[in-house]
């Protein structure tokens, strides 16, 4: 990945850092963009030159398009699309992978966690750029070794799969999506441990999204619960945790208000035994049931939606959550806000989706869609809500 000569991006980035609201410190971006303060310092004094992945997570931590930051680059959403074909060609060769060099096993570990890191923080170019050649590389590995010898390397496996199905499935590559599902179902069993399993079908739940078959979806989760392990370890109940927040989301899509509440219910109980936290890649906490209570309102509707302007009436989510559940969050509130008939506030909140997760918010469907609506209804209002319609909608 080459470096570029700083070209005005120091100066750029730390115009974009004070104007934020409230201000940014170097330390902050540093945190949220996973770099050091000592390499934010020098990029804004001119110092040193940034790589294109360095670029794309500062442009992330700041809320704003890559571009901003350098002139004369390609929108995010172009880049994660050009780069799917390598990821497609690197699955199509998952069982029989091209000979090279494989790295020591606690260096891919290392990659693999950079690559959970990216998912969780919403930055799918990097994810989309590096992904490829990491797979190739864990699938060599994976069929180097005896069978016996194979459990990390599945788990490692399934991870990477994870965070490439989260740059497929947000980009609307719903088939390559389904591909990385069904590997991940695929190597799990080799990883021999349960609780991978249960976030497995976690994230199977987005076929039965993506197919609107919102009553298969919630029966495949319940099975899923039903085989969890018991709830008499942290991760267990974490486990079971996560899977009842997803069941009560697919059944309130499915309009099954009984079947969401007992979900909801029972993920509640769950929360409240463990802190929040990252569990086999997943958030999971009071925090997190609580967004999904958001979620499963928006998804009942009708007289359901009071309900998710009330849970966010006196609570935000804390920034220490991942954040593409922080910015889905908003994304869920504006739909509720504008059905309400709170335009403004709605916009708010998409715009509050946006500065946390860039990406994730651009390639929301709902967000899209909203905006559009927001323009119509709010002709005479500034251009900001034209320019985020028009950022919306860019290729």
């Amino acid at each position: 990945m080459s470096a570029h000569a700083n070209d005005g991006v120091g100066r750029r980035l730390a115009y974009y850092r004070s104007v934020m609201r409230p201000k940014m410190t170097q330390q902050q971006l540093a945190d949220v963009a996973c770099v050091a303060l000592g390499t934010i310092r020098k990029i804004e004094r001119g110092e040193r030159g940034v790589t294109d992945a360095m670029l794309e997570a500062l442009a992330a931590a700041l809320g704003i398009d890559p571009s901003r930051l350098r002139v004369a680059r390609g929108p995010a959403h172009t880049r994660v699309h050009e780069a799917l074909p390598a990821l497609s060609a690197a699955l199509a060769t998952y069982d029989l992978p091209d000979d090279g060099p494989t790295r020591p096993i606690d260096e891919l570990r290392t990659a693999v966690a950079d690559a959970a890191r990216w998912r969780l923080a919403a930055q799918y170019t990097r994810i989309a750029r590096e992904l490829p050649d990491l797979l190739t590389e864990l699938a060599r590995a994976y069929h180097e070794v005896p069978t016996h010898k194979r459990h990390e390397l599945a788990m490692l496996l399934v991870t990477a799969y994870r965070a490439a199905d989260a740059v497929a499935f947000k980009f609307g590559a719903h088939d390559l999506s389904a591909r990385l599902v069904e590997l991940m179902r695929w190597a799990a069993p080799d990883a021999d441990d349960p609780l991978l399993t249960a976030s497995v079908a976690y994230v199977r739940t987005e076929t039965f999204f993506v197919a609107r078959a919102h009553t298969s979806g919630l029966r495949a989760l319940e099975q899923a619960i039903d085989s969890a392990p018991t709830a008499n370890t942290t991760p267990a109940v974490a486990a079971r945790g996560t899977l009842h927040m997803r069941a009560a989301v697919i059944a309130g899509r499915a309009q099954n208000s009984a079947a969401a509440e007992t979900h909801l219910d029972e993920a509640r109980v769950l929360a409240d035994r463990v802190s929040e936290s990252i569990y086999h890649g997943t958030a999971f906490g009071p925090d997190s049931v609580r967004i999904h209570e958001v979620s499963v309102a928006v998804s009942l509707g009708d007289g359901r939606v009071s309900r998710a302007l009330t849970v966010a009436r006196d609570w935000n989510p804390p920034s220490d959550l991942p954040a593409e559940r922080r910015s889905g969050f908003y994304i869920e509130l504006a739909r509720a806000q504008l059905w309400s008939g709170l335009t403004d506030h709605a916009f708010e909140s998409l715009k509050a989706a946006r500065r946390i997760a860039p990406q994730h918010t651009r390639e929301h469907p709902w967000v899209r869609e909203d905006a559009a609506t927001l323009r119509r209804l709010k002709r005479a209002d500034s251009e900001s809500l034209t320019n985020f319609a028009e950022w919306c909608m860019a290729n």
